[in-house]
């Protein structure tokens, strides 16, 4: 049987097997002795020639692409004669370019929390300290996210709480959720253009400068400032 089998796998070469040379019909049993003897079996048997099937697959979008949508789904093309909505925020009747023409005395001055802080720190008062910056009369308002934030830092703040509560203030009801001073006071002079703005915050300061017909009211050496407010002297002038 050695024999026989080196003689029948010898006769059997890869070209034969991959050719099917004169007919050769190769069986399971020779064609697993002739792997066991070396040859590769990716020549056994009689080659196909494969055929490159279409529509096998779906097409697959690059997530990156603009045509889809975050949610996976491909958007709609737009219509050329479609016009694209933007909301442009009103401008208010009072302004006349960057002039508020609703600002005049007795000014409604909106505080912040950091601005009760400071004054009692330099020991100002706050209503005094508003006349002398605008020669007016001056009434201080006082929302009730800025209470709420007082009454958050406890005991160490407690005189300024007391002095917000003063009635000379106006307290100002909030309906919005949370107790976020900046975004509440923000909000509240986009809607209504009769407010002068009293902070020492930097962040706050600079969102309020994006809004145009808003003075902003600060402590510069010692004294109240305003800025934005053309009618008003700029500080208190010493002497």
């Amino acid at each position: 049987r050695a024999g026989a089998f080196t003689t029948r796998v010898s006769r059997i070469s890869p070209r034969h097997l991959k050719r099917g040379y004169r007919g050769y019909r190769v069986s399971h049993r020779t064609r697993s002795l002739a792997s066991r003897a070396g040859f590769p079996r990716a020549t056994m048997g009689k080659n196909k020639t494969k055929t490159k099937k279409f529509a096998e697959t779906k097409r697959i979008l690059n997530p990156k692409e603009a045509r889809v949508d975050k949610s996976g789904q491909k958007r709609k093309k737009k219509r050329d004669d479609a016009p694209d909505v933007k909301h442009v925020e009103a401008t208010s009747s009072s302004l006349f370019f960057k002039h508020n023409s609703a600002l005049g005395p007795p000014y409604s001055v909106l505080v912040d929390t950091n601005f009760i802080n400071f004054s009692i720190k330099n020991k100002i008062d706050l209503v005094k300290g508003m006349m002398d910056c605008l020669y007016a009369q001056c009434v201080p308002h006082v929302t009730d996210c800025v209470m709420a934030e007082l009454e958050k830092l406890g005991q160490k703040y407690r005189v300024a709480l007391r002095v917000a509560k003063d009635p000379r203030f106006v307290r100002l009801p909030c309906t919005h959720p949370g107790t976020y001073a900046d975004d509440c006071i923000c909000e509240r002079v986009r809607q209504h253009k009769c407010y002068v703005v009293a902070t020492c915050d930097t962040d706050l300061k600079r969102r309020l400068r994006k809004i145009p017909g808003v003075p902003i009211m600060y402590l510069q050496q010692h004294r109240y400032t305003v800025e934005r407010l053309p009618e008003a002297v700029i500080g208190n002038p010493k002497g």
